[in-house]
């Protein structure tokens, strides 16, 4: 599986990201921001702070020469996931619904954080069940999901509501003042995947937990 990882100015998880996915056998290539063509069957939004994070969040870097690319790419049904930072594209950019506030405590966070797994009928999370927990980095100052009343009822009758912030009993627990306690949502078409936690930094026991390989290698099989 050919995968490309699109990298901004202060992108700072592309290495993580690719690393990840060598380790699951992909071919992967990092894609520089001003490219504008991308030949991949999934192409990933890594974590980072684009442009510094100037305006809000995200709010340059879907101005990108990559995100025309990118958006094609997902309009023709390819695969595009979005971590942290790339998330925030995905909003930004309308590929995936709702929009990103400061985290409720206005302080950045930076800790493991236990997800439950709310639909697994999707590619991403094909390898969990319902209901698991995995335990998941998480690193940002705004990942307070936010979104109307109409649109978060719309995501629950999609589907598109794939992870929630909980405990390690399963019991949720808001990381960040997220409506509902999400972590993570897809598009109606679940082709467009977005979450705040890193997948990437859980791929090997030496960094406290493995559970990141069961997500992505959803992507891949």
């Amino acid at each position: 599986m050919k995968v490309a990882i699109v990298n901004f100015p202060g992108t700072n998880c592309e290495r993580d990201t690719k690393y990840a996915f060598d380790k699951l056998g992909c071919q992967t290539e990092v894609i520089w921001h001003k490219d504008t063509t991308i030949n991949a069957d999934l192409i990933v939004l890594p974590g980072g702070f684009s442009y510094g994070d100037y305006l809000r969040t995200a709010a340059i870097a879907k101005f990108s020469p990559a995100m025309n690319a990118v958006k094609a790419h997902a309009d023709k049904g390819g695969l595009v996931l979005g971590i942290c930072n790339g998330f925030q594209m995905l909003l930004e950019t309308g590929l995936l619904e709702g929009a990103m506030r400061r985290n409720e405590n206005m302080s950045f966070i930076s800790k493991f954080h236990h997800l439950k797994v709310i639909s697994n009928n999707n590619k991403f999370l094909s390898k969990l069940n319902n209901n698991d927990i995995v335990d998941i980095p998480i690193a940002h100052g705004e990942g307070n999901y936010y979104t109307d009343a109409d649109t978060l009822k719309k995501l629950y009758d999609n589907d598109q509501v794939i992870l929630k912030y909980c405990d390690e009993l399963g019991n949720l627990s808001n990381a960040n003042g997220s409506v509902d306690c999400i972590a993570g949502i897809c598009n109606k078409n679940k082709n467009v995947f977005g979450l705040m936690p890193h997948p990437e930094r859980a791929i090997e026991p030496l960094l406290g937990s493995v559970d990141g390989l069961k997500m992505l290698e959803g992507l891949i099989c």
